[in-house]
């Protein structure tokens, strides 16, 4: 049988019926893109091997487990469990990435605190330090949407009118403000940790 010219949801109910390499080209169809979208996260090649096997022994799994419902989204859900894999994975190594590959780039992991030691209080103030140098190179309109929203703690709404423009451009602002940070963060190398 021609596996290549089947869809992914064809190949899965193939599977249901008992077709063992049916799932066995799926997987080799994504694993190129699975495993380099866990490699973009960890940076890590072993890691993103390791990770790699984790995501598809669940979702092989979950595929035995008759649990599948995601009709013809294969690869966005398999790219689900990737990232939420790899939160996991940062969560228990207890590090965070010096940045995220995506728009989902959270400031608030770079300057968050939790009772730390005098050594981890003296790295985390450091990194506070270069971060906050680093948000003076961004545009004024970025730093100055950024600065209300974390410092003031301002909703988009009062951050527009304080700003004379739509909640739509306040939140554009933001997004490429977080962007641009992130680029920045990795030029400088700054590297976060927890």
């Amino acid at each position: 049988m021609e596996f290549c010219l089947l869809s992914d949801s064809r190949l899965i109910e193939l599977y249901f019926q008992g077709d063992e390499q049916a799932l066995e080209f799926l997987i080799r169809k994504h694993q190129t893109r699975v495993f380099n979208f866990i490699y973009s996260k960890v940076r890590n090649r072993d890691v993103a091997n390791d990770l790699f096997q984790d995501v598809f022994i669940k979702v092989i799994n979950t595929l035995k487990a008759g649990q599948y419902s995601e009709e013809g989204k294969f690869l966005p859900w398999v790219l689900r469990i990737s990232h939420n894999l790899v939160i996991d994975y940062f969560r228990k190594s207890k590090r965070i990435p010096a940045f995220a590959n995506s728009d989902d780039f959270d400031i608030f992991l770079v300057v968050k605190d939790e009772g730390l030691n005098i050594e981890s209080r003296m790295i985390k103030d450091q990194i506070d330090s270069d971060v906050l140098k680093l948000l003076e190179e961004l545009p004024e309109d970025q730093k100055e949407v950024l600065k209300m929203r974390i410092f003031q703690d301002m909703s988009f709404k009062d951050i527009a009118e304080n700003t004379g423009v739509s909640i739509n451009t306040a939140l554009g602002r933001m997004r490429y403000a977080l962007i641009n940070l992130r680029k920045l963060i990795e030029k400088h190398q700054i590297i976060i940790t927890n």
